[in-house]
C-alpha cells in the first residue's frame, strides 16, 4: 500500500515537471497587449473540449492531445497551445495556462494580485517555503475543483486549474523544470 502512494506522488511530480517545461517554452508570462482572436477560457471543467477526468486515450482519440509527446516534456494539447495537461492515474487532473488563456473572471499570467483577490475573495493565501525559489499562491476552491494562481507578490506568474487536491499537492510539494 505504501509503495502505491509513493508511485502516485512520483507520478504527480513528474507530470508537474512536464507541464512546467511546456509552460516555460510557451514564452513570456506577460499577457499580449491585444489578443489575436479573443481569449480562451479556462474554467473549473477544463478548456474547450478538454475536461478534467478525461483519459489520455480519450483525448488522443478525439484529437485533443498530440499523439507524440514533446521530447523530454510529455503530452501537450493540440489546442489551445498555451495550455499544458497534467495526468495522474491516466486521468487529466490539472491544466497549466499561459496568456491569452484566462479564467472566466479574466485572470491570467500578468494579472495584478489585488485583482485576483477581488475576483476570488475566498481564495486561501499560500506561502512558499522560505529559502526556495517557488512562488506564493492563491488557491480558489469550489467544491472538488480549484484555481491555483502562483504569484510574485505583485502579479500572477502561472495559472493552474483542476482538482483541488492536486492543485494543493502541486503547491505543497513544488515542481521542477525540464
Amino acid at each position: 500500500m505504501e509503495a502505491r502512494r509513493v508511485v502516485r506522488i512520483a507520478a504527480v511530480l513528474v507530470a508537474a515537471t512536464i507541464a512546467t517545461c511546456h509552460a516555460y517554452r510557451m514564452g513570456s508570462d506577460e499577457p499580449p497587449s491585444t489578443p489575436a482572436s479573443g481569449p480562451e477560457i479556462l474554467n473549473l471543467r477544463g478548456v474547450r473540449n478538454v475536461e478534467f477526468g478525461d483519459t489520455e486515450q480519450e483525448l488522443l482519440r478525439r484529437g485533443q492531445l498530440h499523439p507524440e509527446p514533446e521530447p523530454g516534456c510529455g503530452s501537450s494539447l493540440t489546442a489551445p497551445a498555451a495550455v499544458s495537461p497534467i495526468f495522474a492515474d491516466d486521468r487529466l487532473v490539472l491544466l497549466w495556462a499561459s496568456p491569452p488563456v484566462q479564467t472566466p473572471e479574466g485572470v491570467t499570467a500578468g494579472t495584478p494580485v489585488d485583482q485576483v483577490r477581488a475576483a476570488y475573495p475566498a481564495a486561501t493565501r499560500l506561502t512558499a517555503p522560505p529559502g526556495t525559489y517557488r512562488f506564493d499562491g492563491l488557491l480558489a476552491r469550489q467544491g472538488d475543483r480549484a484555481y491555483l494562481f502562483l504569484h510574485d507578490g505583485r502579479t500572477v506568474r502561472k495559472t493552474v486549474a483542476g482538482y483541488a487536491h492536486y492543485a494543493q499537492r502541486l503547491f505543497d510539494e513544488g515542481f521542477g523544470t525540464c
